[in-house]
Formats: C-alpha cells, sequence, structure tokens
C-alpha cells in the first residue's frame, strides 16, 4: 500500500493535479516533485511502536487514533475537491459519509471487522469506494456490492521495470518474508524442482524465517536481502521465472505484475485473486500441493517473456489506474448533488474530530 501510495500521488501531480499526501512526517525525506505532505503523526508508527510488540493494544490504537482525529479535521478544513483515502482506519469512510466530503476509499486488502462495519456504513454517492480485483469485490460484498463500489487494478510505471526476457534459469521470489506471504513454499518447491532460487525482501518475521525458510537456505537457494525497486528490477531481469506463492486471500499482487512486466512468466499459488490478476502468464497449484508448485514452476519457465509483459501493457499501467481512478473522483464529485440521502451520525469510538495541530504534528 506504501508503494501503491507514492505511485498513485506522483502520478497524479505529473497530470497535473494539486496533491496534498496525508502520511506520517518522515515520509518528506522522498516525497514526490510537486506533493505537499500533511504529517499525521510525527513518523511512522512502527519506530514507536512495532507492530509485532504492539498490534492490537490500546497503546497503538490511542497513538493512531489521535493521529486520524486531527487529520479528519484537516481533511474538512482542507476544502479539498476530492480525497483519495488509502488507509486501513476505520475514521474516513464514515468522515466522508457525515460531512459529505468527495472520497474514493481504495481497500487493499480482506475486510477485517473494525473497517469492514465501517465501509458498510459509508457508501454514499459521494463516499466511493475501491477494490483490486473482481474477487475481492466479491470478498467485501457477499451478498452483493453497491453501486459506489468497483474494481481499479493497480498499476506499475513499467520504465521502472524494463523488459528484459531470457535469463539465467533461476527462479525468483520477492515480498514481505512472512507466513501469508507464502515464502516457505517458495523454497520447497524449487528445491524439489531442481531450480535455483533468491529470495528478496523485508524479513518482516524473524521467527518464521528461522523456522520456515532459514533451514532450506544453500548454495543454490539464498537470501538476497531487501533491494529498492531499480536493483529488484535489475534481479527480476537475471531470472527466468517468478515464484508467487500466497497463503491468504490475496487481494492483487503488485510483486507479479512488477515482475511480470520485466518478461518474467510466474508460478503461483492460486489464492485469492492470483489467476484472475496473472492470466495466462502463469501456471498454477494449490498451496497444499508442493509437487504441483515444483511442476509448475518448470512449466511456467516454458512461456514467453511476451505474454506476462503484454499483460502488463494492457492492462496494468499507471495511465490505466489513474484513468479509473479519476473517473471515480468525478462520480464522488458529482455525488455532493444528490439530496435524497439522509444524513447519520456514528459513536465517537467510530469517528473523533480533533483540531488540525499542525504545527506539532
Amino acid at each position: 500500500m506504501e508503494a501503491h501510495s507514492w505511485h498513485l500521488v506522483a502520478a497524479l501531480a505529473q497530470a497535473g493535479h494539486d496533491v496534498t499526501l496525508f502520511a506520517s512526517g518522515d515520509s518528506a525525506d522522498a516525497l514526490p516533485q510537486g506533493v505537499e505532505l500533511f504529517p499525521i503523526l510525527p513518523e511512522h508508527y512502527d519506530s514507536r511502536y512495532p507492530w509485532h510488540a504492539y498490534h492490537g493494544t490500546d497503546t497503538l490504537n490511542a497513538h493512531v487514533d489521535a493521529g486520524f482525529a486531527r487529520a479528519g479535521q484537516a481533511l474538512i478544513d482542507g476544502k479539498f475537491d476530492v480525497i483519495h483515502n488509502n488507509s486501513l482506519h476505520r475514521y474516513p469512510p464514515r468522515l466522508a459519509r457525515v460531512h459529505r466530503l468527495p472520497m474514493v476509499t481504495s481497500l487493499h486488502i480482506p475486510p477485517f471487522d473494525a473497517l469492514r462495519r465501517a465501509v458498510h456504513e459509508s457508501a454514499a454517492p459521494w463516499a466511493r469506494f475501491t477494490v483490486t480485483s473482481h474477487r475481492q469485490l466479491r470478498i467485501w460484498w457477499p451478498d452483493g456490492h453497491p453501486v459506489e463500489a468497483s474494481v481499479a487494478y493497480n498499476g506499475i510505471d513499467t520504465a521502472q521495470w524494463p523488459y528484459r526476457p531470457g535469463g539465467d534459469g533461476s527462479a525468483i521470489w520477492a515480498g514481505r518474508i512472512t507466513e501469508t506471504k507464502g515464502t516457505h513454499l517458495s523454497v520447497q518447491a524449487s528445491r524439489m524442482a531442481g531450480v535455483p532460487l533468491t529470495l528478496y525482501g523485508t524479513i518482516e518475521n524473524a521467527d518464521y524465517f528461522d523456522r520456515s525458510v532459514r533451514p532450506y537456505l544453500s548454495e543454490t537457494i539464498r537470501y538476497g536481502g531487501h533491494l529498492q525497486g531499480r536493483d529488484l528490477a535489475a534481479a527480476y531481469g537475471k531470472a527466468s521465472v517468478l515464484l508467487f506463492t500466497p497463503c491468504w486471500e490475496e487481494p492483487f499482487g503488485l510483486a507479479a505484475i512488477e515482475a511480470m512486466a520485466t518478461g518474467l512468466p510466474v508460478a503461483a499459488v492460486a489464492n485469492g485473486a492470483a489467476q484472475e490478476v496473472i492470466g495466462a502468464a502463469g501456471i498454477y497449484a494449490a498451496a497444499d500441493r508442493l509437487p504441483d508448485l515444483a511442476t509448475a514452476l518448470r512449466r511456467a519457465m516454458l512461456i514467453d517473456p511476451m505474454v506476462p509483459f503484454q499483460r502488463v501493457v494492457e492492462r496494468y499501467t499507471v495511465a490505466h489506474m489513474i484513468q479509473n481512478y479519476e473517473a471515480c473522483y468525478a462520480k464522488a464529485i458529482a455525488g455532493l448533488g444528490r439530496s435524497d440521502v439522509p444524513d447519520v451520525t456514528f459513536a465517537p469510538i467510530e469517528l473523533t474530530l480533533a483540531p488540525q495541530l499542525r504545527e506539532n504534528a
């Protein structure tokens, strides 16, 4: 979501929009050109309250709630033409509903209880929602989605992921190294298939890495560290296939399309939206069928590199993404003219506002 937000505001600014980014104060270090920053919190909360230690605690919840309460008031006072909400917090959708703020909320993960309630209570002609796949549309609204919800696929700048067909016969895996991303499946499948593999990404769960990944590391299966985008693109260009192994209800799979843009076919675990997004650029297996994943790994290397490349160009570019979002923005702005939608109120636990305090944020 962080990478998506950065590329979104950069593309919107480049397209001529006047953009203010609401994010942590230390986001200023890499702010895209032409984008103004409003600091929700002085620094990203994980630096002070690490997720693995504070997730679900009153301490972290209060810290984040206070930041979003100030941000909510700033959104009202800012009189923005439209607000794009990429956060997972319960306040913004309700803020849009109550205060008639034109807002598009993009949902990048499967629903969890607090956010599900906020989303289901907040849809209005001016308060719209996007999800990253048709699969997610059904997950968020199993009984049928409202007219205010639609699919907007993620998009990438293909210039940052240059097409480099071929490769050295090795496989690559990239992402957050944590159980839901299935890193353990990639190392087992590559060993079973006899295909060299390099892992890239931040080790989000050290215990999981030590228990389920490290024992498989060898001369042919190695961990290459956490790379910046340019270096990761170069690594993709040297490999011949991507292992994509989600062990959860995968909403989209940004790592897959980044690799596909370079010409990498995909051997994937068919969870969530994987097949919808990757399509004919991949060969698929179930998470509990390691032999099938090993076979998929070998078969995927036979796919013409133009197949994944063309799929990205036709569906998943920044230009496609911005076009979809701009259409949503227009609908949210037009929805403000609707007078037939009743007002609502929410309890303070569900929506709270606070003074901006921007100079102290």
